[in-house]
C-alpha cells in the first residue's frame, strides 16, 4: 500500500515512498561507482602479480632489440619464450634461446639507467610485458651442446658440428657467410655454443672466445626457448628447429 500526503500548498499528492526509493537507488549507484574506483588499484596489482608469476615460471614475452637474428627475427619483433620446456627435455641444437648474460657478455644494445624510481618502475613493467628489451638478456641460436666439436670452416666454408656440415641457408641472413672468422672449439659440459643468424653483425660466441668459458654460455643462464613470433601479427610464425639439425650423423 502506497503512503501519500498532501503538499503544503495544497497541490498534487506526492509519493513519498517512491521518492525515497529513488534517492536510495541514486545513493547506491554513487557508492558503487566510488567503490569501483577504489578497487581499480587492487585489480592492477593483481594483474601485475599474475603477469609476473606467468613470466617467472611459464612464458615470457621478449622484445627483439637488435639485428643479430635477422631475418629470422627483426628489430621490434616480440616473441614468446617457453620457460617450462627445458624441464621436460634437454636444450637442442637449432633452438632459439633467450639467456642472461649478466657479468659475462656486454649488452648488444646499451640503454640508459632509469633517472628516477617512476621511470624505473615503468621500465620494469615494459620488460614484464615485452615492450622494452631486458638489459642483460640475449637471443641466439644454439649451434653446439655439451661435448660437441664446433668448427669453421670446412672446404666449402660451412660450419661443422662433430664433423657434420650444417646447411644454414634456410635461416642465415641473405648474403652472409656462415662465419667471417675461423674457430675450433669443444663445448664444455653444462655450456652451449650460440650464434646469431645475421652472422656479419652478431656479437656471439665467436666474439667471446677469449672470455672465461671460451665463448660458450652456461646452460643455467638460459631463460627459455623462443617458440613463436607473436608481434607484429603480420609476422606471426613458429620458430621451429631447422631441418639441418635433425641429421642423424649429428647425434653423438
Amino acid at each position: 500500500m502506497t503512503t501519500a500526503r498532501k503538499a503544503p500548498s495544497g497541490g498534487d499528492e506526492v509519493d513519498v515512498t517512491a521518492k525515497d526509493a529513488q534517492r536510495r537507488a541514486d545513493d547506491g549507484k554513487s557508492k558503487k561507482k566510488g567503490s569501483s574506483w577504489k578497487e581499480l588499484p587492487i585489480l592492477v596489482v593483481v594483474a601485475l602479480g599474475l603477469a609476473l608469476l606467468i613470466k617467472t615460471f611459464i612464458v615470457q614475452p621478449f622484445y627483439i632489440p637488435s639485428e643479430s637474428m635477422e631475418n629470422t627475427l627483426l628489430i621490434n619483433d616480440r616473441v614468446l619464450v617457453n620457460k617450462l620446456v627445458y624441464h621436460t627435455r634437454e636444450i637442442e641444437r637449432g633452438d632459439v634461446i633467450v639467456f642472461n648474460g649478466e657479468d659475462s657478455w656486454d649488452p648488444e644494445v646499451v640503454t640508459e639507467a632509469p633517472s628516477n624510481p617512476v621511470t624505473g618502475a615503468l621500465r620494469w613493467v615494459g620488460e614484464l610485458f615485452g615492450l622494452v628489451p631486458g638489459e642483460k638478456d640475449y637471443i641466439k641460436r644454439v649451434i653446439g651442446v655439451a661435448g660437441d666439436k664446433v668448427e669453421c670452416c670446412d672446404s666449402k666454408g660451412r660450419v661443422t658440428v662433430n664433423g657434420v656440415p650444417l646447411d644454414e641457408k634456410s635461416y642465415l641472413y641473405p648474403g652472409d657467410v656462415p662465419s667471417d672468422r675461423e674457430f675450433k672449439v669443444t663445448v664444455p659440459e653444462g655450456r652451449l655454443w650460440v650464434m646469431g643468424d645475421h652472422r656479419s653483425v652478431s656479437y656471439d660466441s665467436r666474439g667471446h672466445i677469449g672470455d672465461p668459458g671460451g665463448g660458450t654460455i652456461a646452460v643455467d643462464n638460459v631463460l627459455g626457448r623462443a617458440f613463436v613470433i607473436m608481434w607484429p601479427v603480420s609476422r606471426w610464425s613458429s620458430l621451429d628447429i631447422p631441418a639441418t639439425f635433425n641429421q642423424p650423423a649429428l647425434k653423438k
